[in-house]
């Protein structure tokens, strides 16, 4: 007879399940909503200022107005939420690490599509943008597979420069902002400004000091929020633009122009995607730690084929090169919820905001020099993620030292001298001038020389790095 499935196994080749077979990996786990919701929510202030971070400054920078700044920022929240979701609940074995993963648009290609909007000229800023963006996506899907070979050539030594970058290069741009964001404005820089700023971010250093818990996470937030509110009685706020902002509306395919492939500015885009993809592979690894789920070269190749799916659709909407948000494995770190489902539902959100600008357009009318306090403290925090990674890259090598001091250097010579390469051919000004991107070329070249040619001879500390 045989035996009943509640019965003990018998048989020398049986034995009974045990609790943690039978139990659901952590990474797996369906919570309540009463679980599910305020985790969720936390992902979603780690994530927002970061998500709406990249089309408001180009927004900006390409002299979008509001309602322009508006669709902007709806078409980035909607990318991210089904890049997010794509991510965690996967799409067969083809796309999906179907872990615990916020995919967004990146800071990290900020500072490049500057420098292609200041290059084209007027009312083709956004197409070659968007140009180069399709292609990095296209890039990113092909190469992908094979990512795991030219991870040797990214070394914390090389991402730690290009985060560190990123940070630097992009303070001019809170700087700006904290003074009325409008550089032609006869009170550009007047102390009405500088004080809204300066208050936000006294703001948000005491709610950082004394916050605890889930108060504590939305400090950038808090300080938005409060920041605002302190603008209105000054007349520094504008809400005439929620009237306008259609309440629900879906992001029109190519609303900015049909996109422009300029060969520069396409080289710059895909050094800062190979840049991403090394962020995300490192993002995905620790995440597997954290989950305690092996993360192998499988998953990686299926995590960065969404990237470069949402990299390749978000143009056709209004998207820019997407990644993974780190600050969101910081969350899964803190908080040690690791359901995937958690962040699907972050990610759902997400695709709700996008639909309704007049949400986004909440965020566009947050007055300028109140992102300026906010942003001194988020662009700083990039640069210390990059000093932190270089922390751990091997500087107590000669080598190592001299490569850091000439890439840093590289990519700091078109802030501290933005006519330096005036001489130089448009494409040569498209990539050198932004930092990022040359800093990143001289450190790959650099890491190159210094650990690949003849390592043979070297010693093994130099090698550590690389």
């Amino acid at each position: 007879m045989a035996q009943p499935a509640t019965g003990p196994a018998k048989g020398p080749c049986s034995t009974p399940p045990t609790a943690a077979e039978r139990a659901v990996h952590p990474v797996d786990e369906k919570l309540p909503p009463s679980r599910l919701v305020p985790a969720a929510l936390q992902h979603i202030a780690a994530m927002y200022a970061g998500v709406v971070t990249p089309p408001l400054i180009i927004g900006q920078a390409v002299g979008l107005d509001t309602a322009g700044r508006t669709r902007l920022i709806a078409a980035s929240l909607l990318i991210a939420g089904l890049a997010t979701l794509l991510q965690t609940l996967g799409a067969g074995r083809f796309a999906g690490n179907r872990l615990p993963f916020v995919n967004a648009a990146s800071s990290a290609g900020i500072a490049p599509m500057l420098a292609i909007a200041e290059t084209s000229a007027p009312g083709h800023q956004l197409p070659a943008i968007y140009g180069a963006v399709l292609v990095a996506g296209v890039f990113c899907l092909a190469v992908g597979p094979f990512f795991g070979r030219l991870l040797r050539f990214f070394p914390p030594l090389v991402t730690g420069v290009v985060i560190t970058l990123i940070g630097v290069t992009l303070m001019p741009v809170p700087v700006g902002w904290a003074q009325g964001g409008d550089a032609t404005a006869d009170d550009f820089g007047d102390m009405k400004y500088l004080a809204l700023a300066a208050f936000t971010l006294v703001v948000i250093l005491l709610i950082q000091r004394f916050g605890r818990g889930f108060v504590k996470q939305v400090a950038l937030l808090a300080g938005l929020f409060i920041g605002t509110l302190a603008a209105i009685p000054f007349g520094l706020a504008d809400f005439s633009a929620l009237g306008s902002a259609p309440a629900a509306a879906l992001p029109t395919p190519f609303a900015f122009g049909t996109p422009e492939f300029q060969p520069a500015a396409i080289l710059s885009l895909c050094i800062v995607m190979l840049v991403l993809m090394t962020e995300s592979s490192a993002g995905m690894l620790a995440l597997g730690e954290i989950c305690e789920r092996r993360t192998d070269g499988t998953t990686i190749t299926r995590g960065l084929r969404t990237d470069g799916i949402a990299t390749l659709v978000g143009p056709v909407f209004g998207g820019f090169p997407t990644s993974a948000f780190a600050q969101n494995v910081g969350v899964v770190s803190l908080t040690r919820v690791r359901s995937r489902y958690v962040v699907a539902a972050a990610g759902g959100a997400l695709i709700v905001l996008g639909v309704f600008p007049v949400l986004g357009a909440v965020v566009s009318l947050v007055p300028m020099p109140v992102l300026g306090g906010a942003g001194i403290v988020l662009f700083g925090s990039i640069a210390v993620s990059g000093i932190r990674t270089l922390s751990e890259a091997g500087l107590d090598d000669s080598s190592n030292i001299i490569l850091v001091a000439v890439a840093l250097g590289a990519g700091i010579i078109p802030l501290a001298a933005p006519t330096f390469y005036a001489g130089f051919p448009s494409w040569a000004q498209t990539v050198l001038g932004s930092g990022i991107s040359a800093g990143a070329l001289v450190a790959v070249l650099l890491n190159l020389f210094f650990h690949h040619l003849g390592t043979h001879s070297r010693p093994a500390v130099a090698l550590k790095s690389s």
